[in-house]
């Protein structure tokens, strides 16, 4: 039986195992799949315990993307661009990493929500990983605009330096881009973690607006709140989480499950 994990700190709360355990179901393979927690500072070494236990590839989320592209011994063009990495293949002797993310959220708001990017205003709160590896995949969808804003303006500015070349992206502080109405609205910052909003007014949210929390559950519960208030629709971040898992088992197993049947299961639970 080939063996797959998600390494986190904390992991005990993933839905990774779940949703890869309905994948299996669907598809008809025989494999296992856990949640291990890696300590602070023995991410790799947990990573090459694993590998030498058997391990065919592995799942990788907070506080250990950036590790993980440094453990990768080759990257995908996607991973690069992300400059992180949350899918890990060891098959082939090697440790090849990847970031499937971005492709996550842009199928679950395309695919799932029915949400067209094409010539929408898209606002990117947060400058941090989650936003790094989502900015390609929403610039290929062709938005009018992308715009990133964080609390350090520095990091956003850096960030649409970084993508210019893809497409209209455009970094703002804080005090401008509270005044700007948008189509979209994503939260990649971690404030909900923390029981905070995200900086955020009701002015960003243009008429049919939708917000979206990369996060779900109850970190995402204010955020999406406040924007129901100022009369945008919202949606949390667990279609994005099923998503990027369909795009790990395509990267080992070479098949795309059927996102929509796990996402429902997933919601009823």
């Amino acid at each position: 039986m080939d063996r797959f994990a998600v390494f986190g700190n904390p992991v005990s709360h993933s839905l990774s195992p779940r949703i890869h355990a309905l994948f299996a179901a669907q598809t008809g393979r025989a494999l296992s799949y856990e949640a291990r927690l890696a300590p602070i500072g023995g991410f790799a070494d947990a990573v090459k315990a694993f590998i030498a236990e058997g391990g065919r590839g592995a799942n990788v989320t907070l506080p250990f993307k950036a590790e993980a592209r440094a453990l990768a011994t080759r990257l995908s063009a996607r991973a690069l661009l992300a400059d992180a990495v949350n899918c890990l293949d060891f098959r082939d002797g090697g440790i090849a990493g990847d970031n499937t993310d971005g492709a996550g959220l842009v199928r679950d708001l395309a695919s799932n929500l029915g949400r067209d990017i094409a010539g929408a205003r898209v606002l990117l709160l947060g400058a941090g990983g989650a936003a790094r590896g989502a900015i390609a995949p929403l610039l290929a969808l062709g938005p009018r605009e992308l715009v990133v804003a964080n609390r350090g303006y520095a990091r956003a500015a850096e960030l649409a330096a970084k993508f210019s070349s893809l497409g209209p992206i455009s970094a703002r502080d804080l005090g401008q881009a509270s005044r700007l109405a948008f189509d979209l609205v994503i939260n990649s910052t971690s404030a909900g973690l923390q029981g905070a909003l995200p900086p955020v007014t009701a002015a960003n949210f243009a008429p049919g607006a939708l917000a979206y929390d990369m996060v779900y559950g109850k970190a995402s519960e204010g955020f999406l709140a406040f924007a129901r208030s100022a009369g945008a629709k919202a949606c949390d971040g667990l279609g994005m989480l099923v998503e990027q898992a369909a795009e790990s088992f395509l990267v080992w197993h070479g098949v795309r499950p059927d996102t929509r049947a796990a996402i429902d299961t997933l919601r009823a639970a």
